[in-house]
């Protein structure tokens, strides 16, 4: 399968999704309340009378949910810049075990409320994204596969919707974290974690079936830093993760890139925040990957802005 992709950076593919909201279409080929920011944030496991730092806690994320088996996914995707908001909203189930999903996501609508594209159907499994009702040209019926290895970001952004798996295994490269407290969140008390986590270092300790992916990020993207805040139960289960990425563009050159604007903030960031949001634990997963033959096999063009 070709994908024409023309050189495109990550700067190109969010632009593609801020896109969106102009008649674009989400392409695959396109594209702090707590002064305390270091390790010795204490947090105490409920059930037991081990103190542990809350860096500890968030490297741990991922590894509960895969013993946690299954829960239900909601998805947000949103992208500011130049003063205009896009939202991007999914909803769908996951297998943490199995790491496979399958999310429903519904593209913003335009000025005058009008849906501007039917849902897409995606499908998320380890090192490849697989999308349905993609348009621009794609068959209803045929599934386009994308090797998430092999663009630049890795499919955080890319696809609309962070792979909720690889939402928690960003949380392996965190840094520094501060315990904000507890909160409560879909009727259970949680206990709220803000700080920042780096891409590269998350790929380097990530489980291998995200590794692939992660450490296409880390070559792609402008920042590795990422901000998040991260929301964790009882049971020590991811419920809420944020992620703030930020990418630079540089239409207008380097040096007029990296030059702040008057209110310290470099120009041409592009703000993409993508929340991920896990409940209902249990809930069955049922995902079936596409057969070969189901899989459009012609050429996927990136739309031209």
């Amino acid at each position: 399968m070709v994908f024409q992709q023309r050189g495109l950076g990550v700067r190109r593919r969010l632009r593609a999704v801020t896109g969106v909201v102009s008649g674009g279409l989400l392409a695959v080929s396109l594209a702090t309340v707590s002064g305390c920011t270091t390790e010795t944030a204490a947090d105490e496991r409920p059930g037991g009378s081990a103190r542990q730092s809350a860096v500890t806690v968030l490297h741990r994320a991922a590894d509960v949910l895969v013993r946690s088996g299954s829960s239900r996914v909601r998805t947000t995707m949103e992208t500011a810049t130049g003063g205009t908001r896009v939202s991007i909203r999914g909803a769908g189930a996951y297998d943490f075990g199995k790491r496979l999903g399958r999310l429903r996501l519904l593209l913003p609508r335009d000025a005058m409320g009008t849906a501007e594209h039917a849902p897409i159907t995606e499908l998320l499994t380890s090192g490849a994204l697989f999308m349905r009702n993609r348009g621009a040209g794609i068959p209803r019926d045929k599934w386009v596969r994308v090797d998430t290895t092999d663009i630049p970001d890795g499919n955080l952004v890319t696809g609309g919707a962070t792979d909720p798996l690889t939402a928690a295994e960003l949380l392996r490269g965190v840094r520094d974290a501060s315990l904000v407290g507890e909160e409560g969140l879909g009727g259970d008390l949680v206990r709220h974690y803000r700080g920042t986590t780096d891409i590269g270092r998350a790929a380097r300790a990530a489980s291998e079936g995200a590794r692939g992916s992660l450490v296409a990020a880390a070559r792609g993207f402008d920042e590795s830093t990422v901000r998040f805040d991260a929301y964790l139960d009882g049971l020590g289960r991811l419920r809420e993760v944020r992620h703030r990425f930020t990418v630079t563009s540089r239409a207008d050159g380097q040096e007029a890139a990296e030059r702040p604007d008057a209110a310290g903030r470099r120009r041409g960031a592009l703000g993409v925040a993508s929340t991920t949001e896990l409940y209902d634990f249990g809930a069955p997963a049922e995902v079936e990957l596409p057969k070969p033959t189901d899989i459009y096999t012609g050429k996927v063009g990136s739309p031209q802005k």
